[in-house]
């Protein structure tokens, strides 16, 4: 995969670590967030779109990933909002900014929102269960949770067993949360490959899963003291994944939730309904 039209790549030195980022457009500031197992160019189809409607969009690797440094610590989802916001400063940007995440990405964006609500202009998150809100049911595979959190927590076992074998995963992977899965060319599961190979690629990723149950705890105790999000928030699920679950979690926490819905769409928003999401992130966020 190439880089979009208009972006370019650049890297900073920020809390501890160096990020990898893609930048275009310009205006106030729109950071995108990508999930696991991706890099920024899981946002490749929106990118051009949502900068050509008046914002700098800044689409960085998240820690440890794709071609960021590999961290050796650090991904608890409020340090690594951290990373985001002296990103933005770096820029010359803030404190206010936009911020949409997917997945792990929603997450930091959840952690981001939640610690600096004042520098938070509007809030989207797109196909995730939040720690702490809805996500330890998620991982609950005794009640019919993803069988995939408690493996990937695991210290040093999923390294083991998938190093050597990245491919054959992702070709498994993509699919079995994708309802439209032919946005995942073999020159997409390639591009995936090539940043989650080898041991060490590995352990940062699996490391953004290792803090999922301390995440919760944070978290559910910042929520049980009484606390909400005071931003709008933009809940947005594929009907075929969260769908409205994320929206209804966010209910009791935020003081204004909006619900999508995306149809025909699975677990990745991005980039199996591209124009559907540009429409929608268009509305909310201006």
């Amino acid at each position: 995969m190439t880089t979009p039209k208009n972006f370019e790549r650049h890297y900073a030195d920020v809390n501890g670590t160096r990020l990898s980022y893609l930048r275009g457009g310009s205006g106030p500031p729109l950071l995108l967030l990508h999930g696991w197992p991706q890099t920024a160019l899981a946002w490749r189809d929106v990118l051009e779109p949502l900068a050509a409607g008046g914002y700098t969009v800044i689409a960085p690797d998240l820690r440890g990933l794709g071609q960021s440094e590999h961290a050796e610590d650090g991904y608890d989802k409020d340090n690594q909002s951290e990373d985001m916001r002296q990103l933005i400063r770096a820029l010359g940007f803030g404190p206010h900014v936009r911020v949409v995440g997917h997945d792990i990405g929603g997450m930091v964006a959840f952690s981001f929102a939640r610690l600096h609500p004042d520098e938070l202009d509007r809030l989207v998150l797109i196909d995730l269960a939040v720690p702490g809100f809805g996500l330890e049911q998620a991982m609950d595979v005794a009640h019919g949770g993803r069988w995939h959190f408690g493996l990937f927590m695991a210290p040093k076992v999923p390294e083991l067993l998938f190093d050597g074998h990245e491919h054959a995963f992702f070709q498994l992977w993509f699919p079995s949360l994708a309802a439209d899965s032919t946005p995942f060319t073999a020159d997409v599961i390639e591009e995936v490959t090539r940043y989650y190979s080898g041991e060490e690629a590995l352990r940062c990723g699996f490391e953004h899963y290792r803090t999922l149950l301390a995440d919760g705890r944070t978290n559910r105790s910042w929520g049980d003291a009484g606390n909400k999000l005071t931003m709008p928030v933009l809940a947005i699920g594929g009907e075929h994944a969260a769908g409205a679950r994320l929206g209804e979690s966010l209910s009791a926490i935020a003081d204004s939730v909006r619900t999508e819905v995306v149809r025909g769409s699975g677990h990745f928003v991005p980039e199996e309904r591209p124009t559907d999401l540009v429409r929608t992130l268009t509305e909310f966020l201006g």
